[in-house]
């Protein structure tokens, strides 16, 4: 990968230019698996748009405004304000463990005198990722070879994972450990650095595991063996697996699953919403939905290789990668190949923090094709 000084300064995009530039493909795939999300919920909710479709709707519509308005701000824009970004939010991260709300065992979201509850953690993944692209975007290959030159952004992504974990939300904290590795790897970061840190992690899950919660070492018990205790911690796995073998290959219908439908299900309308969709309508349904989120991070990883500059190179790849950890996560969770770790699917699952953050990123990304030529001052991409 060859650097070089900036290249001519471009000029900037007019609005015409901009439209014009915009990856519409790339907006149509999100419309149409956010609408497929709606849809969804519609029919968990027994054909009826309370308690939750309307609400995803209310929230879709705006946010895919939000959506294409973050897509005509110059990528520059976020390059420059990137670490303030990070700060904020690693402070909205630190107040979750003072004045956080408590809901489901766990505290993990900020009320804003009840206009609207923010889960930080989540939005933290978009804001890391556009640090960590910063800071490597600045950095020769050469540069990134120097171990001492990993400190900052190892602590860059220490820090909100800690905090993370203290919520605690083991998934997520891991998701976003995940992804932060893969920055480090595309950004040039050695082989051996990662074999290094493989090599401990056996130490450090032995020691991790007498300072998980009950309930968490109840997940990965029961992964091995959900029969142990059908009525409790097995309960959720055993039902999902029910309702998918029963959706056979077309699946019983539009709003007849009766896993889904008799609330046999839990949580059907966020980490489980898959599995309605696997019931009601199939296999054929679940594999559309599944190609289509295999376009759209397809669309993602092009639209990150074809920019000219490290930092948009980057942050694309970052940003596609969470959604394919979070999409991989969901799918082998709820059909029992990993434990179960609530993570909601992208663009489907009910709520609000995950909703947004992932418009935030998709309109990056976006903001990343559109300005694929922009000039930074170090580091274009010949």
């Amino acid at each position: 990968m060859a650097y070089h000084n900036a290249l001519p300064s471009d000029h900037d995009l007019g609005l015409h230019d901009k439209l014009r530039n915009m990856p519409w493909g790339f907006v149509f795939l999100v419309i149409l698996i956010s609408s497929f999300g709606v849809t969804l919920l519609y029919s968990a909710g027994g054909a009826n748009w309370e308690p939750w479709a309307g609400k995803q709707l209310f929230r879709m519509i705006p946010g895919l405004f939000l959506m294409l308005g973050l897509a005509m701000v110059d990528i520059r824009f976020w390059f420059k304000h990137s670490y303030m970004i990070y700060g904020v939010l690693l402070a909205l991260l630190a107040a979750v463990a003072i004045i956080g709300h408590i809901g489901m065992g766990a505290q993990r979201w900020i009320n804003f005198g009840g206009l609207f509850v923010l889960q930080p953690s989540e939005h933290m993944k978009v804001a890391l990722a556009l640090a960590l692209a910063h800071y490597f975007h600045n950095l020769s290959y050469e540069e990134i070879g120097n171990p001492l030159r990993l400190l900052i952004p190892a602590g860059m992504v220490l820090l909100p994972v800690g905090l993370i974990l203290i919520q605690p939300n083991l998934g997520t904290a891991t998701l976003t450990a995940l992804f932060s590795a893969t920055v480090f790897f595309l950004a040039g970061v050695r082989w051996w650095v990662f074999a290094s840190i493989g090599v401990g992690v056996p130490f450090v899950a032995m020691a991790a595991w007498n300072h998980l919660h009950a309930y968490q070492k109840a997940r990965l018990t029961t992964f091995l063996d959900p029969e142990k205790d059908p009525l409790g911690a097995g309960y959720n796995i055993i039902q999902s697996k029910i309702a998918l073998g029963s959706g056979g290959l077309f699946g019983k219908g539009f709003g007849m699953g009766t896993q889904s439908q008799l609330n046999f299900l839990p949580e059907k309308h966020t980490d489980f919403i898959f599995v309605v969709l696997a019931e009601e309508m199939g296999l054929i349904g679940a594999a559309l939905l599944l190609m289509l989120f295999f376009i759209l991070i397809v669309y993602g990883y092009v639209i990150s290789l074809h920019s000219r500059h490290q930092f948009g190179r980057l942050l694309g790849l970052g940003l596609t990668t969470t959604m394919f950890l979070y999409l991989l996560t969901n799918v082998a969770m709820v059909t029992g190949l990993i434990p179960v770790v609530g993570i909601p699917l992208p663009l489907i699952s009910y709520g609000g923090s995950v909703m947004l953050a992932f418009y935030i990123a998709c309109g990056l990304l976006l903001s990343i094709a559109i300005h694929k030529d922009a000039s930074f001052g170090r580091n274009n991409l010949d």
